[in-house]
């Protein structure tokens, strides 16, 4: 199964492919989508939208994992994150891809199997179990590559995925 991982954003948009077969996981291609700072909005949503539908009519993965939304401050930015994320939903949709969600603690427990693993910890088994030299850069595009593990784990059993489904892990 190829897995395209996705750290929602508008101005970085992490993503990653990531191939799980055998209970194993192979890094195939990541990056990010950067839209510069100047841009006006919508234009860098349409980026966004078309780099991602580029990404996905080139590689054709079987699913798509993203990080569901999780914000506790700054009402504006999560707008804006919610608006990228909701072009990002449409690239999938519009490709006909599986689209699963995961909740940070979801992913951090699927990569590390302890659901408040900091940051660091979780982009140091990314690159583990893609043995990879060093942790991809941007962050986001470490991010999008363990999202992608995140629904390789619970791709792996039924149990799993109900689990994951009612947020129990």
């Amino acid at each position: 199964m190829v897995i395209l991982g996705i750290d929602p954003g508008y101005a970085i948009v992490g993503w990653g492919l990531v191939e799980f077969k055998n209970n194993s996981y192979r890094p195939l291609r990541y990056g990010a989508i950067i839209t510069e700072a100047d841009t006006d909005f919508n234009k860098r949503l349409e980026i966004v939208h078309n780099d991602l539908c580029e990404i996905i009519t080139t590689f054709k993965p079987d699913a798509m994992s993203i990080e569901r939304l999780y914000f506790t401050s700054n009402q504006k930015t999560a707008i804006m994150v919610a608006e990228a994320r909701g072009v990002i939903l449409l690239a999938g949709q519009k490709n006909n891809l599986p689209i699963y969600e995961y909740t940070p603690l979801q992913v951090k427990t699927a990569v590390t199997g302890y659901g408040k693993a900091k940051k660091p910890q979780v982009m140091e088994m990314t690159r583990r179990l893609l043995k990879l030299p060093e942790v991809p850069k941007p962050d986001d595009t470490a991010d999008a590559l363990a999202i992608a593990i995140a629904h390789g784990q619970t791709a792996g059993s039924e149990l799993r995925q109900k689990m994951y489904r009612e947020g129990s892990i």
